[in-house]
């Protein structure tokens, strides 16, 4: 067993690979509905892709710049690290490839085949030549390896299928194909087909008796290969799959000419330049293919090389189709009403009486888009300010923005160019908001601006008055159908014209303002919340009630660690339910015994941070865009609200007690890592079902 904890503390890489490991756990468990198993198989394959380029290309630079980064990692050299890394990893594809074979066989109970080209029928064959020719063939890209001076650019994260061709004895004795064959070896040919993006990955063929079949696109090229290599004679080829992951890192260029968007895009577009951080490839690959293909590249041992399955890019698994095979897939949930706020009317009418919660995706998000379109459109409201993290690849926030400015309200929008892989999406509705009148900020140099907040103002008896949403997640229609996520409409003036000084501050920002109410990084985030701990280890030495509460995605700064540390030998109970990276270790003699933690994986993304401190008995409520990590506390701009209406306090501690008492598809975060799910003799809880039916409820009475 790999150690991945020191006395104190779990490896942060280490514990998110066991985040992932969640992930996969779902995609093998047979209570999921079929579709959906192949679907966080597909989840698991993506998250692993960004976790190469972000954070194992990160400690890969470490390692070569000759540091050990014990300071950093806590308690192990960046190469021991790495070592770690790639056995955990060979370990989990190994469960996943078993994974998706147990799910292959149980869809074949369903009437639904995945074949493979040695199972593809005669009544298939005209279909996928046909398909093969039309559809896939322009799109296809082949290099004759041997025919190069250079090898290729392998595209980050784009399948290859490495093919070997053995030729025939006879040789023709003229022309450009002898010219080839002369630099094989032993009459091989090498080639590269790079698996095209935009088309389907799962190709559905002719149903046949009820039965439904469908063909991965990289078996329909495997199939055609005799029309891709017409020119050639040979008489066998061998084709398997090989896959890049490149650093991504941005680097800028100091050109003063360039503007911050093409500084930016420049980067972005560079990454696919980034040195190689991961080498993955078939298993079954033939040894003089491999080592062709690894001294060509330069890929070396301070690589993870990675002996994989079939099939790379399986995040592809994501968009597989359903077939039409309802009883396959999670059932959709209608998105609900907030009990008063009614879509038909006007928002800011009823926000102007009283704070409201949204709950997203048990709450519509249509409440965020129709607050914007009304105020677009609304003669009263003056100006809209807005930050923007992640934006839909369609988006109704960005229209309704672009329609304030046409009907002359002053909007501005600090965007987030840096929000990693969307990067290019962001870029795209920065130009054509700018293009059409809306005032852009690009942040402060230094922090990303991770904080999500509204701020408009509406002239209202010849004074302005401001409204307002701040929320724990992006203002994006997408994410929005399967990230849970809290959003407070308000029109809390206090809370608001501190919301305004943060804005200020992106245009202003080498004067820090002070703020009461808000918790605001990089300046008060930190030092607040160790004073509200504080508070609850000095209520704890008095008797009085003493509890802390978090919601967060990721637990990893180890000062914040230490301070929970502090609280639970004081006595205060601390209950932490973490969706992802857990540094912290609970339930230790001496430096935890008090703390109990756990994560919850499911259908829907666990996105919203909350923190309750029991305060004596007068709990103190805040969501915030933050987690309990470095990052989010000292180098980025984040806020943490406080929540003043008593309704929803209750209602957010409320819906803590739900997923805290989740018995279905909680997981207790342990020393051991196990990923041990929760199981008592309580009723079931299933907490997203549960919260659910909790919303449902309120709306009934």
């Amino acid at each position: 067993m790999i150690e991945i904890a020191t006395n104190q503390y779990i490896n942060r890489e280490l514990s998110w690979l066991q985040f992932n490991a969640r992930v996969l756990q779902e995609a093998a468990d047979d209570s999921v509905p079929l579709l959906e198993r192949l679907r966080f198989i597909g989840i698991f394959s993506n998250n692993l892709d960004e976790f190469f380029k972000v954070r194992y290309a990160t400690i890969k630079r470490i390692d070569l710049a000759g540091k050990d980064g014990k300071n950093v990692l806590k308690g192990t050299t960046a190469s021991d690290l790495l070592e770690k890394i790639t056995k955990i990893v060979i370990k989990q594809q190994a469960e996943s490839l078993k994974t998706i074979e147990t799910i292959s066989k149980r869809l074949r109970e369903h009437n639904i085949f995945i074949v493979d080209e040695n199972e593809v029928t005669p009544d298939q064959d005209a279909f996928i030549r046909n398909y093969f020719i039309t559809k896939v063939s322009p799109a296809l890209v082949t290099y004759i390896l041997n025919d190069l001076d250079q090898f290729p650019h392998l595209k980050d994260s784009v399948a290859y299928l490495a093919v070997k061709l053995v030729l025939r004895d006879k040789v023709p004795k003229e022309g450009r194909i002898s010219k080839i064959l002369q630099q094989t070896t032993k009459e091989r040919i090498y080639a590269l087909i790079e698996i095209p993006k935009d088309t389907d990955r799962f190709v559905v063929l002719p149903e046949k008796d009820g039965k439904q079949f469908i063909i991965i696109l990289d078996d329909l090229i495997r199939y055609c290969m005799h029309i891709n290599f017409s020119i050639f004679d040979y008489v066998r080829a061998s084709a398997h799959m090989i896959k890049i992951t490149r650093d991504a890192q941005l680097d800028f260029d100091n050109d003063l000419s360039k503007s911050f968007i093409q500084k930016i895009s420049s980067s972005v577009k560079s990454r696919r330049d980034g040195e190689p951080v991961r080498f993955v490839y078939d298993k079954t690959i033939e040894k003089d293919t491999l080592e062709f293909l690894m001294d060509k590249m330069g890929v070396d041992n301070m690589d993870s090389i990675i002996p994989g399955g079939r099939y790379h890019n399986r995040r592809d698994y994501m968009n597989f189709p359903d077939l039409g095979n309802k009883n396959l897939v999670y059932q959709q949930i209608k998105p609900l009403a907030i009990p008063g706020l009614v879509l038909q009317g006007s928002l800011l009418d009823k926000i102007a009486k009283k704070d409201f919660l949204q709950y997203t995706p048990y709450h519509t998000f249509s409440y965020t888009v129709k607050f914007l379109r009304e105020s677009a459109i609304d003669p009263k409201v003056k100006s809209i300010k807005i930050t923007i993290y992640r934006l839909a690849s369609i988006s109704h926030i960005a229209s309704s923005l672009i329609n304030a400015a046409k009907n002359g309200k002053k909007v501005t929008v600090q965007i987030e160019l840096q929000a990693r892989f969307d990067e290019a999406a962001n870029i795209r509705y920065a130009e054509q908001m700018q293009r059409e009148g809306v005032n852009l900020i690009f942040g402060v140099p230094g922090l990303k601006v991770h904080c999500k907040a509204c701020v408009i103002e509406r002239e209202e008896r010849g004074k302005l008055k401001r409204y307002g949403f701040i929320s724990t997640g992006n203002f994006n229609e997408s994410t929005a159908k399967i990230y849970t996520d809290y959003t407070l409409f308000t029109t809390n003036e206090a809370i608001l014209k501190e919301t305004n000084r943060v804005f200020k501050f992106f245009e202003i920002n080498y004067k820090i303002n002070r703020y009461k109410h808000l918790l605001v990084s990089p300046h008060y985030t930190r030092s607040s919340l160790v004073k509200l701990i504080n508070k609850e280890i000095k209520n704890s030495k008095l008797g009085l009630p003493a509890k802390i509460r978090l919601k967060l995605n990721s637990l990893s700064d180890y000062d914040m660690i230490d301070k929970l540390y502090d609280a639970s030998r004081a006595g205060v109970k601390i209950d932490l339910i973490v969706r992802g990276i857990c540094c912290l270790i609970p339930g230790i003699e001496g430096m935890s015994e008090n703390i109990r933690a756990i994560s919850v994986v499911d259908k829907f993304l666990e996105h919203p941070r909350l923190f309750i401190f029991e305060n004596g008995g007068e709990p103190k409520v805040y969501i915030s865009s933050a987690d309990w990590m470095t990052r989010n506390l000292d180098r980025r701009v984040e806020i943490s609200c406080p929540i003043y209406d008593e309704d929803i306090k209750l209602e957010l501690i409320e819906t803590f007690d739900i997923s805290w008492n989740d018995n279905v598809k909680a997981r207790r975060l342990s020393q051991d890592q196990d990923n041990a799910y929760i199981r008592n003799d309580k009723e079931k809880v299933r907490s997203q079902v549960a919260t659910y039916d909790y919303y449902l409820q309120k709306l009934g009475n």
